[in-house]
């Protein structure tokens, strides 16, 4: 099996090729082969098959000519321009986002094998006059060019699929925390920098109140997530090939409540509250209740505890 990830140089694409390598085996057969393409070269990753890493931006369609040559079995779609960058430029959001996904799914069509091809989505799909609580099948309305520019891709993601010229399965990730590294450009990146950095001593702001509820997913699960979505049998999803992955809900307060349960009271200190409109206009559009049964019935995880999360974070990503 040869197994290809747009976006591996993020931390998803990075967990996500480090979890393969440690298990070696995709849709029950070993991995021969696998690239790890981003727009900076990613960093490269040990394991008992060859691993390529190159620096490829998908918005340029002959750039991925080459990795998809290879003929991939299995394609993981993690790379985009994150919600807050594409809401304050749309030209960028278009590019990456859109035709960026668009040579992906052509280059799967290119490649003429129809391989497995696992679409990262968005929450923010979600919103406007949807109602509070989140049900399989209600009509998307997303109020974010970023949700808008993921919705199209699930489009095209179910069109090609329908074609045989893929073999498509869509997730719409709840917010990832705690997300290791740096601050991004994403609204949500305060739901993990609130965390993430107050453990490791530094000072962070909270735009929301600690009212704010949130739908999100650990790392861990989602990793897991994205490796189950590959080993789904396709038509299993119906004819949409897009769900939406099983999170929980929990108030900005309770996960704080959480961390001090596990870290101690410290973090929490190192904690401001300064209200930022611009995020919170971004992020209140998103909903934060759902019943993702589609998701749960396919067999996808769902956290336990905010509390795990952060045991979690210090057990894997913590910077000591």
């Amino acid at each position: 099996m040869r197994v290809l990830i747009t976006g591996g140089g993020g931390f998803l694409g990075q967990k996500l090729a480090h979890a393969l390598a440690a298990r070696g085996t995709i849709l029950g057969e070993s991995i021969s082969a696998m690239e790890l393409i981003d727009v900076l070269p990613p960093a490269e990753v040990d394991a008992n098959f060859p691993i390529s890493v190159h620096a490829r931006d998908i918005s340029d369609p002959a750039l991925l000519v080459e990795s998809f040559s290879h003929k991939p079995d299995v394609v993981w779609h993690l790379a985009a321009v994150v919600s807050g960058a594409a809401e304050a430029d749309l030209d960028l959001g278009m590019r990456v986002n859109l035709q960026g996904t668009l040579n992906v799914f052509e280059g799967a069509r290119f490649a003429g094998n129809c391989p497995v091809l696992v679409y990262a989505s968005s929450w923010a799909a979600h919103g406007g006059e949807e109602p509070v609580t989140i049900e399989d099948g209600i009509e998307l309305n997303p109020q974010t060019s970023y949700g808008t520019q993921k919705v199209i891709g699930e489009l095209l993601l179910n069109d090609y699929t329908r074609r045989n010229l893929l073999d498509g399965r869509g997730l719409r990730l709840p917010t990832v925390s705690i997300r290791p590294g740096k601050a991004n450009a994403a609204a949500s990146s305060f739901m993990s920098s609130i965390f993430r950095d107050t453990m490791q001593g530094e000072a962070s702001n909270c735009p929301v109140s600690r009212d704010f509820p949130i739908w999100h997913t650990a790392p861990r699960t989602v990793v897991n997530n994205l490796i189950h979505a590959a080993e789904v049998e396709g038509n299993a999803f119906g004819t949409n090939r897009n769900i939406n992955l099983p999170g929980r809900t929990d108030s900005v307060g309770d996960m704080i409540d959480a961390m001090t349960e596990v870290f101690g009271a410290e973090a929490e200190e190192r904690i401001t509250w300064d209200s930022d409109p611009v995020i919170e206009k971004i992020v209140k559009g998103w909903r934060a209740y759902c019943k993702p049964l589609n998701g749960q019935r396919l067999g996808f995880k769902t956290d336990q505890s905010f509390a795990d999360t952060v045991r979690w974070f210090l057990e894997d990503d913590i910077r000591r």
